[in-house]
């Protein structure tokens, strides 16, 4: 019998146990919890590490948006604990996973129906958007049904997030289209801002005066038509630029692009 890896992410102790527990008792699933998005990280490298990778991560939507009120009970399946440093919401956690270990397959587990929040987790990566409250039945269903590359959504969502999906996609277009007016040098002192690195910074990494970086990101800025850094680097994320690498040199000295 094939066995299906199963980790649930929630912080909501008695939630998390309880369907851990349920899920354990099918033949075919081995399944952990883990209480917090660092956790959850921890368990899928241990994982890894072990030879014994997970098949399917069922991710909290408001993951981190609680207060851990966890009791002191012993559960019937453990709860990895974390603290709140690192990937904490559901929805970074589903982008990460899907980036460091793209296999894992993850379905989002959300209280209520949200379009917005839906949209937002299938671009990160997820499979499939469940609400909490389905029977067992469904989420084993929908668990079976990712592992073969199936994407699940609620009937009653699926008008929503196709307005959603759209209309990010017509902003990303937008957005691309702005970022191609850029001459090359702006372009990676985006890249630069995108990472975080101020005027100086950038300065460094590229060779040039402060002085010049400055009338650069004014530049940036005037073209994207947005007013601050904040707003520079969001435009970008949309139309899929990335940071600069900073383990390397941006640009050679003197290069065609200074």
């Amino acid at each position: 019998m094939v066995r299906i890896r199963v980790l649930v992410v929630d912080d909501h102790r008695i939630f998390a146990e309880s369907l851990a527990a349920a899920l354990a008792a099918e033949p075919d699933v081995d399944v952990s919890a883990a209480g917090s998005g660092p956790a959850a990280l921890r368990c899928l490298e241990r994982a890894v590490t072990e030879g014994r990778r997970y098949d399917v991560l069922l991710v909290d939507a408001d993951l981190g948006s609680t207060a851990s009120a966890l009791q002191n009970t012993r559960p019937a399946v453990p709860v990895q604990e974390g603290n709140a440093d690192g990937l904490v919401d559901g929805i970074s956690l589903v982008a990460g996973v899907r980036s460091g270990q793209p296999a894992v397959r993850t379905v989002v587990l959300a209280e209520k129906d949200d379009p917005r929040r839906a949209a937002l987790a299938l671009q990160a990566g997820a499979s499939g958007w469940v609400a909490k409250d389905c029977s067992l039945s469904r989420l084993l269903t929908v668990i079976r049904g990712v592992l073969r590359d199936e994407t699940h959504l609620p009937p009653a969502l699926l008008t929503g997030v196709l307005r959603e999906l759209t209309a990010a996609r017509k902003h990303r277009t937008e957005s691309e289209r702005l970022v191609e007016s850029l001459t090359p040098r702006e372009r990676e002192v985006l890249r630069c801002m995108v990472a975080g690195l101020g005027r100086k910074a950038v300065a460094e990494r590229l060779y040039l005066s402060p002085h010049t970086v400055r009338t650069h990101m004014q530049n940036v800025l005037g073209k994207l038509g947005v007013h601050s850094t904040l707003a520079a680097v969001a435009l970008a994320r949309r139309a899929g630029v990335g940071p600069a690498d900073l383990a390397g040199d941006v640009v050679e000295r003197g290069g065609q692009l200074a």
